[in-house]
């Protein structure tokens, strides 16, 4: 368990596979219920709570792919072979997710049910394995935090590229015809992300294995992970952040289509978050340098509930005001993704330390559960509010419709933000204790060697 330093050629192959992660989930977290209510159809209400239920059944999907991932056994190891096993069929029912068959009302939304959900399991049989596949790359911290930080770099620019391009593409592949447009980018977007999952199949290594003579037992995995209070603190974490940045971003469609009247800039508004997230993810391992990952996250949410609340004070008329303060909260929130990714591979470590076992595919696997359980809250409020609130689309809102879309984009993910503050002063692996672990875990393996 030798701390590895990585070369650049297979941290920035490791990190350009999330881009390709990114040309799916940016479509779906910014674009999709827009799609399902102003191009396919179905009503918000509709929309919103067959999304939310696919994320509830998908989430529990997640262990088991982690389980499934920690039992596999390849020539290329136990995670990276799953980039390249599932990228086409993640392709394929990326396509059907975004075809428009000519279906009555109940057949469409069966059809939404199954596509979605065949979507959302063929994504998690590649991520799941991908985010592991940071925890055993390199032990060392500072190497976790820098692989993670230019993923996230890469995971920004695609977000950017499909917020910018997306709606160019539906335009120029699709005509008149917006419904073939969208199945058209989705097989460009499919084809390009399959490339990037190769990409990093071919460049990167697995070096960290469980301790010798681990048995195989799922549950016991489980359990190990619910006893693991570091791991349980990012869980929740990772679940508040998630409803945070998805009320935001779904609802910046909904934002400038109806408040501002230019739908026009979610083309460049989003991208402009993305762009200062991406500094943000750039800047991490200097950050993490001189301020512990815990000191940070708090610093980072705190500030993020500062700039939230302003959004709402924001005149409809302010544009460039909106944009300042959505630089800014990419500024901030940008560290976030690559700290909690380089904290749950400590919390494998901590795990092993602390039971002799290692779950790196299910400790991942878990947390990414927690971050679908936040999109489904989140899509779930915004349905909530905008079933209350009446919600017409394609359709002049109503005054208390337009407040609540101004609530969703300022004071409810604020809310959520300062939970977030609250959660991570439970969070007890500071540097001082995981130095000590990783020391610990050292000596176990040199004496296993002799």
């Amino acid at each position: 368990m030798s701390a590895i330093v990585l070369s650049w050629r297979e941290k920035l192959s490791y990190g350009i596979a999330d881009m390709g992660f990114n040309f799916y989930w940016t479509n779906v977290s910014t674009f999709l219920l827009i799609f399902y209510t102003d191009v396919f159809g179905l009503t918000a209400a509709a929309a919103a709570s067959m999304m939310f239920i696919i994320k509830i059944i998908n989430a529990f999907t997640d262990p088991m792919i982690g389980a499934l991932a920690d039992r596999t056994s390849t020539r290329w190891g136990k995670f990276r072979p799953f980039l390249m096993w599932g990228a086409l069929p993640l392709a394929g029912a990326a396509v059907l997710t975004y075809t428009t068959p000519d279906l009555s009302g109940d057949g469409k939304l069966v059809w939404a049910y199954c596509t979605y959900l065949l979507m959302m399991v063929c994504y998690t049989c590649i991520n799941i394995p991908y985010n592991a596949l940071s925890g055993v790359m390199s032990s060392d911290p500072q190497q976790r935090t820098s692989i993670n930080g230019l993923r996230f770099i890469f995971a920004f620019g695609g977000s950017t590229l499909v917020t910018a391009a997306t709606p160019w593409l539906v335009r120029a592949l699709g005509g008149a015809d917006v419904q073939r447009g969208w199945q058209l980018t989705m097989i460009v977007w499919g084809v390009a992300a399959a490339c990037l999952f190769a990409v990093t199949f071919f460049n990167t290594r697995e070096r960290i294995a469980p301790p010798p003579g681990q048995k195989s037992d799922v549950m016991q995995d489980i359990r190990d992970l619910t006893r693991n209070g570091p791991w349980v603190v990012l869980f929740f974490l990772a679940l508040i952040i998630m409803v945070t940045i998805t009320l935001r971003g779904t609802t910046a469609a909904y934002y400038f289509k109806y408040v501002v009247g230019r739908p026009e800039l979610i083309a460049s508004f989003i991208p402009a978050y993305m762009i200062a997230a991406s500094i943000g993810a750039a800047l991490t391992p200097v950050m993490t340098r001189f301020v512990d990952k815990k000191r940070l996250m708090i610093i980072l949410m705190s500030l993020t509930t500062l700039l939230s609340c302003g959004f709402f004070f924001v005149p409809s008329d302010q544009v460039a005001l909106m944009y300042v303060l959505q630089v800014a909260m990419g500024f901030v929130l940008g560290p976030k993704s690559p700290l909690a990714f380089s904290m749950y591979a400590d919390t494998a470590d901590y795990n092993e330390w602390r039971t002799g076992r290692r779950a790196t595919g299910m400790t991942f696997a878990a947390a990414t559960f927690s971050q679908k359980l936040g999109t489904a809250v989140a899509v779930a409020v915004i349905g909530s509010i905008f079933t209350a609130l009446g919600y017409v689309p394609n359709a002049t809102q109503s005054a208390g419709s337009q407040e609540g879309i101004v609530w969703l984009m300022s004071f409810i993910p604020a809310l959520f933000a300062l939970l977030a503050v609250l959660c991570m002063f439970f969070y007890q692996l500071d540097g001082k204790k995981l130095a000590m672990v990783q020391a610990e875990l050292l000596e176990r393996k040199a004496a296993q060697s002799i």
